[in-house]
């Protein structure tokens, strides 16, 4: 399968259905396995009910792998393959302890997580400013679920 750059993922990642009731948010569906998936399902358990101030939304399908908040919505999936554009000497941003690869897309940032036993993916749109305040939120259950295996430096 080829993989997407990080300039298209954040377009292809959600597609909106509207239909009877709220709407939906269609993401495309992480398969980690072993540490990851254990991690991922305790990190979905985890993860707070707001982010920047944006209600949860339903994601479809339903998955342990995956979250989102508001419209437009900004993305939670878990258990992705590691960024193509991570080097050992990439810059590392940390936020409330949590370590984070940040890319430019084209509609927004894709930010994830570093030297964790499952790679996070936190995809922000360019209408939440700044996109970085979205990590903060989610950096306690980062932490509690999805186990640091080396620091971010």
């Amino acid at each position: 399968m080829r993989r997407l750059p990080a300039v298209a993922a954040l377009g292809l990642l959600a597609v909106f259905v509207v239909g009877c009731g709220e709407p939906t948010v269609r993401v495309e569906q992480p398969h980690p396995t072993g540490a990851a998936a254990s991690a991922c399902r305790a990190l979905t358990a985890a993860l707070p009910t707001k982010v920047l101030g944006e209600s949860a939304r339903v994601v479809q399908p339903s998955s342990p792998n995956t979250a989102a908040w508001g419209d437009p919505p900004i993305l939670l999936r878990c258990g992705v393959p590691r960024p193509a554009k991570l080097l050992a000497s990439s810059e590392c941003l940390v936020i409330d302890g949590v370590g984070w690869f940040s890319e430019r897309a084209t509609r927004g940032y894709i930010f994830t997580t570093v030297g964790r036993d499952a790679y996070v993916e936190m995809s922000v749109p360019s209408a939440y400013q700044p996109p970085s305040s979205a990590l903060v939120d989610v950096a306690a259950a980062v932490r509690k679920a999805v186990p640091a295996r080396t620091p971010c430096v």
